[in-house]
């Protein structure tokens, strides 16, 4: 049956292009290959099964998409091979299909069937996503309508099932997903002088299959008497959002609940419970303003948000990255330099309060300030002897500096308190505090040339100890560059439970890039520690790796 359903879905485009006299459709797609070739290294615990059983991996995804006449087809083949994206600790090996997708604009009504990404509101409620890096694909598989009532209102709803689970990443849940949203645009006051508001609200709906409901009958009934309870087949979540837009100033909220439905706390045990989060966030800039002889600019931006107990998954077995419906994202600054970005936050989803501001001014041209701050800490019946503790604070700032028309620096400090403990579940952790100068030199050279030099050194007296990192990227042309680093454990710090070695530890990289047309080529070889990898807001512990990478990135 399979075969006979890709077959037609194959052939659909060339129906079409028959039916419409020769007019000619639109084609289109891209290819991300990534190959790593494991080379063990005992040293800094790089030894998982991809290097004990597996020599390579590889992993790709081609998407094809073909447009004509309102109508649109969209296939993405996935092949894995012994793949560690899914499971980290394992591999993995299986290949097909991996979205497809038919849809179809009629009027003000736009039809899709198959697989699709979406969200409600900002995503808290619900999100359907992709983030390759790390290996999640949270499509939905099911039917999507979407309705536009004007050119400031729209209806949409759509009913699925979640895809791609760990073990079998082309298959989907039994569990049913439906949901709806409304969302319009007003204008304040005659042609929107007092400004314009975004309003939208949102429901939700998940319902378990009797399978599920019936293992989680056969868990709880092993609890004591006084902690037992019924769990419910439907989970109800809803949600109301707003965005106001006055000249400068933008200002967002939302408002998420879901109703009482099995979950887990942290040791792993059911209990039934509903759960809410309030999210704000406040922008503003302005430019132009006179700073002693020069004209200046400042943005400022504050972001606040209240999670208690709402972990949102198609089943209440699912742990780690599998499952998830909702879209929390770090409350934290997404830092790329990989010393400053070592230590990240991950939302936690049975509660946190957290709390980040930044601010951008430049002073005149040529010079540009940033400063940024985020809190995140436990609420009381969660954390420590029911009391509130810190789980993450980071104090970052940095100003870039012209030196010349051909040459630009950059300085800065971070200062990081990571309750490693909680985000990495490693009990006699102690809190990790770290200060991190950073510095990063780029110079324009003759003949469309660049060199760049990057620097950040950090200290710590906990977990593995104090990191060096010294990268230089050097562009022979707007096609061709090269780099090399090392990062080195110079002060290193163990625990018991530590698989790497207790010496000073290098993590080298060479790496080269090729750019011709749409397609980029990199190969490198590289070391990495273990630790927490973000992608898109969405982060997840790794083990180490150490390694060839290959990767192409194409779009045609």
């Amino acid at each position: 049956m399979k075969r006979v359903f890709y077959g037609f879905l194959a052939c659909i485009p060339s129906l079409l292009w028959a039916q419409t006299n020769d007019e000619k459709g639109q084609f289109s797609g891209n290819l991300l290959l990534n190959y790593q070739k494991y080379l063990r290294d005992d040293n800094i615990g790089a030894s998982t099964k991809v290097y004990q059983e597996n020599s390579a991996s590889v992993d790709a995804w081609l998407f094809m998409n073909y447009r004509i006449k309102g109508y649109s087809f969209t296939v993405r083949y996935d092949a894995l091979n012994n793949s560690p994206l899914l499971n980290p600790q394992g591999s993995y090996t299986n290949h097909g299909i991996g979205f497809w997708q038919a849809a179809k604009q009629i009027d003000k009504l736009t039809i899709t069937a198959g697989s699709f990404y979406d969200q409600l509101g900002s995503g808290i409620l619900f999100r359907a996503y992709e983030q390759r890096q790390i290996g999640i694909d949270y499509a939905l598989q099911g039917v999507k309508l979407e309705y536009a009532f004007n050119e400031k209102w729209k209806l949409k709803g759509f009913g699925g099932n979640q895809k791609g689970y760990l073990d079998n990443r082309f298959g989907f849940s039994k569990q049913v997903i439906a949901g709806a949203n409304l969302e319009g645009n007003l204008n304040l006051g005659a042609d929107g002088k007092y400004g314009t508001l975004q309003v939208g609200s949102s429901a939700l709906n998940r319902t378990l299959d009797r399978g599920t409901i019936d293992g989680l009958v056969a868990e709880i009934n092993t609890y004591d008497i006084s902690k037992r309870f019924i769990p419910k087949y439907n989970v109800y979540g809803f949600n109301g959002y707003f965005t106001y837009n006055l000249r400068n100033l933008t200002w967002n909220a939302e408002v998420n609940y879901k109703t009482p439905e099995a979950i887990r706390d942290m040791s792993n045990k059911l209990f039934s419970s509903g759960g809410k989060v309030y999210y704000t966030s406040l922008s503003w800039g302005k430019s132009g303003m006179k700073w002693g002889k020069h004209k200046a600019s400042i943005g400022l931006n504050l972001q606040a948000r209240h999670v208690d107990k709402f972990p949102l998954r198609i089943t209440p077995n699912e742990q780690l990255l599998n499952g998830i419906m909702s879209y929390l994202p770090s409350m934290t600054r997404q830092n790329t330099y990989r010393l400053l970005a070592r230590y990240n936050a991950p939302a936690q989803e049975l509660g946190e309060n957290g709390m980040q501001g930044e601010l951008d001014i430049k002073p005149r041209k040529g010079t540009q300030i940033t400063l940024n701050g985020s809190y995140v800490k436990s609420l009381k019946n969660n954390g420590k002897n029911n009391q509130e503790i810190v789980l993450f604070r980071e104090y970052y700032g940095e100003i870039i500096q012209a030196l010349s028309k051909n040459a630009k620096l950059k300085l800065g400090m971070q200062s990081v308190r990571y309750n490693q403990a909680r985000y990495e579940q490693e009990n006699g952790y102690d809190d990790v505090f770290t200060l991190t100068p950073f510095g990063e030199l780029t110079l324009k050279l003759p003949k469309h040339r660049s060199l760049r030099l990057e620097s950040q050194y950090l200290h710590t007296e906990k977990d593995q100890g104090s990191f060096a990192n010294l990268v230089a990227e050097f562009y022979l042309n707007p096609i061709w560059y090269v780099g090399a680093g090392d990062m080195v454990n110079i002060d290193p710090h163990r625990y018991d439970n530590m698989v790497i070695a207790d010496k000073v530890l290098h993590y080298p990289m060479i790496y080269m890039g090729y750019t011709k047309g749409n397609s980029v080529y990199t190969f490198g070889y590289l070391k990495q520690q273990q630790g927490v990898n973000c992608s898109g807001g969405i982060c997840r512990l790794e083990p180490a790796f150490s390694g060839v990478r290959f990767t192409v990135s194409s779009n045609f």
